[in-house]
């Protein structure tokens, strides 16, 4: 182990204990991380979880042992989060998921970032591909009570989706291609004429298509700047995007 791999486990990075892990649909794992540190983390809802799961493997470069998670579910009193992990990709974090298991060591950090639940509007659209999921159903439990959500949220393939923690589906799921932009925006026409009120939309997953609908909200619907909440996940061409 490297002696800046030595400083991160010791000074920078905190300390859990993976205690579940279920496999939640055909590519996608849910693991449970838990320690006594979790229980003093002031976790925003919409916060991510940088994770030194290469930590040890010298084969690897200090940038490809960090990946950054979304956070599905957090428990303070109890001390857990809970991640929800796609394996489509043969990149090291799909690798990790797969083949982790329970008592397994992660070290990680919290990362705020400022892809968070905003509960400021009265009407929202979450536009996302499976990667980005959890993340947003997240952000929709904490956005308030009694708000208007719409929802486009896509995969090439519908038995992947799971539910949110509490069982339910609280969004529109569309078998649909990568980076099916055309579409996407089609549907946005139909939907953003039903919002009412001071208006939101997250958008979330694939960088093309992100850069794609931030372009069309701001230029062609001619929204705000700070309506348009986006996140890339990651990008056919890069591995690792944070």
């Amino acid at each position: 182990m490297s002696f800046i791999e030595t400083i991160l486990k010791a000074v920078i990075l905190d300390e859990a204990t993976i205690t579940e892990k279920v496999l939640l649909s055909d590519n996608v794992f849910k693991i449970r991380l838990q320690s006594d540190s979790i229980r003093n983390i002031d976790f925003i809802p919409g916060s991510s979880l940088r994770m030194g799961i290469g930590i040890g493997k010298e084969d690897l470069s200090l940038k490809s042992k960090m990946r950054t998670y979304s956070v599905w579910d957090s428990n303070k009193q109890e001390g857990y989060l809970d991640l929800a992990i796609a394996t489509h990709s043969r990149g090291i974090g799909a690798v990790w998921a797969r083949d982790c298991r329970l008592g397994d060591t992660i070290y990680f950090k919290t990362k705020k970032g400022n892809f968070l639940a905003d509960d400021s509007a009265d009407s929202y659209l979450f536009i996302g591909d499976l990667s980005a999921l959890s993340h947003l159903y997240m952000i929709n439990r904490n956005i308030g009570v009694n708000k208007q959500v719409a929802s486009i949220i896509y995969n090439s393939n519908k038995s992947d989706f799971f539910p949110d923690v509490d069982g339910s589906f609280p969004f529109d799921f569309y078998e649909l291609p990568e980076n099916p932009t055309a579409a996407i925006i089609a549907k946005v026409k139909e939907t953003v004429a039903t919002l009412k009120g001071k208006k939101l939309v997250y958008i979330a997953g694939d960088s093309r298509v992100c850069v794609a609908l931030h372009h069309f909200f701001k230029n062609e619907l001619e929204w705000e700047t700070k309506q348009i909440k986006t996140k890339p996940f990651w990008n056919p061409e890069k591995t690792g995007l944070e």
